[in-house]
């Protein structure tokens, strides 16, 4: 029974782990899917800004 004891936590691990996968896959896309990409085309466009204005005292 010592081997039970030692397979169950990795067990349970994997079947959550699983789980999560799954469910972040499933949320994937859907009515908010343009939202969602809109937000991190925005994101990315105010860090590309950020980087690329010259800063004032010659550095």
């Amino acid at each position: 029974m010592d081997y039970v004891s030692a397979l169950l936590p990795p067990v349970v691990m994997a079947a959550f782990f699983i789980g999560l996968v799954v469910t972040i896959v499933k949320s994937q896309g859907g009515p908010n899917k343009n939202k969602e990409d809109a937000a991190v085309d925005a994101a990315l466009a105010r860090a590309e800004s950020v980087q690329q204005t010259p800063r004032a005292g010659g550095a």
